[in-house]
């Protein structure tokens, strides 16, 4: 016995010995190099395939977020954006990249039977579960599909088919809709209109916050107003009374739109002093650029904003980067 227990350790012994001399035969340099890798390979997945979804907040408003995408290839415009759809059905398969603080809108027994994607049009079949929502609900779960559809910047329009019909009849709401879709169809649409005459939308981006993280909401205003939307962008950002209490801008009330011209696809804006917000580095507030920049990008066909004070070019925004 006492024999047995005095070899067992030995072996033991030498099996440490072993272990620890190939743990330092291994270069540190190796080490450190697998673990930089494997930090790359995360950082990657985490941060380059981020693509934009519009989800549910808790006050029922679409907003604009985000979440990671297992599809890598960017020149599969089909599979990247049916992706991202999938995100909007309920208890999907894609369930857990919904953020925090956000649900999202497509019944939970919904199918996506087919899509495709060719010459700027995304078309995408569901299955007859796709209206299966109360009548407030009808219109936002369409305008959710095309908001982000869009959101690729290669797809220009959408045409939604339910069991191979195209789809341009809500039944609970009795509204008709396009057959062929844009985002000229609206979201979180407010009317602001007295009369029937001179109605244009106009499309505003505005800050809201969860749990100490900001997003992104756009509201379509409809209303009785002649002016350039640019102008309107910028009364409504500046306003002191947003119509809705959770909206926010960080755009002073006492900026002004003093000139707007487009050149070579870049629109130019000239504001006065108070649009800067006088830290040294950051000259205009990084909120203050993404919400008019969003609001351009959904209103005018242009690539860039260019902001400037007296003149003198203060920033400039590729609109191509903002999604």
């Amino acid at each position: 016995m006492l024999k047995k227990m005095i070899t067992k350790k030995i072996i033991v012994s030498s099996l440490c010995l072993f272990a620890l001399f190939l743990i330092y035969m291994i270069p540190k340099d190796t080490i450190y190099t697998l673990k930089d890798i494997e930090q790359e390979v995360n950082y990657v997945n985490q941060n380059e395939n981020l693509k934009t979804v519009f989800l549910m907040d808790q006050d029922g408003m679409l907003g604009k977020t985000e979440y990671v995408s297992d599809v890598i290839d960017e020149n599969d415009i089909n599979r990247q954006v049916t992706d991202a759809i999938s995100v909007l059905i309920k208890d999907g398969v894609n369930e857990s990249k919904v953020p925090n603080g956000f649900q999202a809108v497509i019944p939970s027994d919904t199918k996506i039977i087919s899509s495709s994607f060719e010459d700027g049009v995304y078309k995408i079949n569901f299955s007859s579960e796709l209206l299966d929502v109360k009548q407030d609900m009808e219109e936002k779960v369409i305008e959710a599909i095309v908001f982000t559809a869009t959101s690729n910047q290669n797809v220009k329009q959408v045409i939604i088919y339910v069991d191979g019909d195209t789809l341009t009849y809500l039944p609970k709401s009795k509204t008709y809709i396009p057959a062929t879709l844009d985002r000229n169809f609206g979201i979180n649409k407010t009317f602001d209109i007295t009369n029937t005459d001179n109605i244009q939308s106009v499309i505003v981006y505005f800050l809201k916050e969860y749990n100490q993280e900001q997003y992104y909401v756009p509201v379509t205003k409809y209303v009785n107003d002649e002016r350039e939307k640019v102008k309107i962008i910028i009364d409504e950002l500046s306003s002191s009374q947003v119509y809705h209490s959770n909206l926010m801008s960080y755009l002073d009330s006492n900026t002004k739109l003093e000139a707007a011209n487009i050149e070579d696809d870049i629109l130019t804006l000239q504001f006065n002093q108070n649009i800067l917000s006088h830290l040294e580095d950051e000259p205009i507030l990084e909120e203050v650029i993404y919400t008019i920049a969003l609001s351009i990008q959904d209103n005018y066909d242009v690539s860039q904003v260019s902001f400037e004070v007296g003149n003198e070019e203060i920033c400039k925004t590729v609109l191509k980067n903002l999604d």
